[in-house]
């Protein structure tokens, strides 16, 4: 026999119902608090990740990006990496990499600290990469933190910094063999001088022996040959010499339209053999003047054109043109000759290195040409391709600037 419900269980029930909705609204209400302050939370992290100056991810064991800080995906010009696999977007591949730190720190299970090369806009960016294990509750690693820096620009000022000081040792040397050089030469040369003015007398006293005669010739073959070389090497240290230390060189403005043109006028020769190169000239109509001595640029500029007119065929053709890159005023000289092999890129600008015949070269004019784009405040570079030919790139303060500074 059951028993009646009555009219105050029925309300008790009610109650009990209203108390369970209660404390489960509050509940909810908790957790939306939670969540909320969480969320902060994790936005001011976010903040703070993303304001870091290095590249930041969350990598898997499996190499899935799980998540990233802004400069990740400003650097690697990637909106949603996250799911992604790493070497697909670090390195466009479709394995991972054979030195990848995130196999060396899972195997190792320590910090793993790499110098890799990552391609960023066409061209090799080196990068300071740091991957640290991260850990489970059970001491597992199941992630890692993956950290990129850019030193780039850090390893170039360094390689500026040594090249600088071994140029300045190479100066000091220079100056040294150059006077020791000069004494001698200027006897050899003088001495061949006076012989080649003796040899007609000479001839006119053996004009009846054609042995003589024929000896005579040898002679006068043998001491011009002599003068030529002492000249040659005359001019071997006076290349010398542009990395001695030296006083302040005056510096007036320099149009660089008249420079090219002037330069071109000194070559008017040459440039006739080579009736089939075309050279097209474009010039900034805003670039007028930089700061700078017009004699040495002329040098420089020299020394490029004619090792360009040296790489091209025939029919090669050559630009040369200015612009402005923000500070910078810029004087390239292009050309679609044999370019320049990978290995000897670096050593291109090193005094007496030069790929040249003996007779042809003396590895001096690229390195004359740096030191006096130095003293001018300025950049000289390179870039070239094997077959493809070379762009030798000089960079000047850009006056406007320095008038504003």
């Amino acid at each position: 026999m059951t028993t009646p419900t009555t009219l105050e269980d029925i309300v008790g029930l009610e109650y009990t119902k209203l108390g369970f909705f209660g404390e489960v609204k509050n509940k909810v209400a908790e957790l939306q608090a939670a969540n909320l302050k969480l969320e902060r939370k994790q936005r001011k992290l976010q903040a703070i990740l993303d304001g870091i100056s290095d590249v930041m991810a969350i990598m898997s064991s499996n190499f899935t990006i799980i998540s990233v800080n802004g400069l990740f995906s400003e650097i690697f010009k990637c909106e949603n990496p996250e799911g992604q696999l790493c070497y697909e977007i670090l390195k466009n591949r479709k394995t991972p990499c054979p030195e990848c730190p995130i196999m060396t720190a899972k195997k190792t299970g320590k910090v793993c600290r790499q110098l890799l090369v990552y391609p960023i806009k066409n061209k090799k960016h080196q990068f300071e990469v740091s991957v640290s294990p991260m850990e489970d509750s059970n001491k597992k690693i199941f992630r890692f933190l993956f950290l990129m820096r850019d030193v780039t620009r850090e390893k170039e000022f360094q390689e500026k910094y040594y090249y600088s000081k071994k140029m300045a040792t190479v100066g000091v040397l220079a100056a040294g063999v150059a006077h020791e050089i000069n004494n001698p030469l200027t006897s050899i040369s003088g001495f061949s001088e006076g012989l080649k003015r003796r040899l007609p007398k000479l001839a006119r006293c053996m004009e009846d022996d054609p042995e003589s005669q024929e000896l005579m010739e040898d002679f006068n073959e043998y001491i011009g040959t002599i003068i030529n070389e002492c000249n040659r090497c005359r001019d071997i240290v006076k290349n010398l010499l542009t990395f001695s230390p030296r006083k302040r060189i005056d510096f007036t403005p320099v149009n660089l339209k008249n420079l090219v043109t002037d330069v071109l006028k000194l070559l008017c020769y040459r440039l006739k053999q080579n009736h089939l190169l075309k050279i097209e000239l474009k010039f900034d109509p805003g670039i007028q003047m930089v700061r700078g001595n017009a004699a040495e640029l002329k040098q420089v500029l020299l020394n490029i054109i004619c090792n360009a007119i040296d790489a091209v065929e025939n029919e090669g053709r050559l630009q040369i043109y200015t612009a402005t890159e923000s500070r910078w005023v810029t004087l390239s000289v292009k050309d679609n000759g044999c370019g320049i092999a990978q290995e000897n890129m670096d050593r291109l600008f090193d005094p007496f290195f030069t790929t040249k015949p003996v007779d042809k070269g003396t590895g001096i004019g690229l390195s004359t040409c740096y030191n006096i784009i130095k003293q001018h405040k300025g950049e000289i570079s390179v870039t070239s391709k094997e077959s493809m030919g070379s762009i030798f790139k000089i960079k000047f303060p850009n006056p406007e600037y320095v008038k504003n500074d």
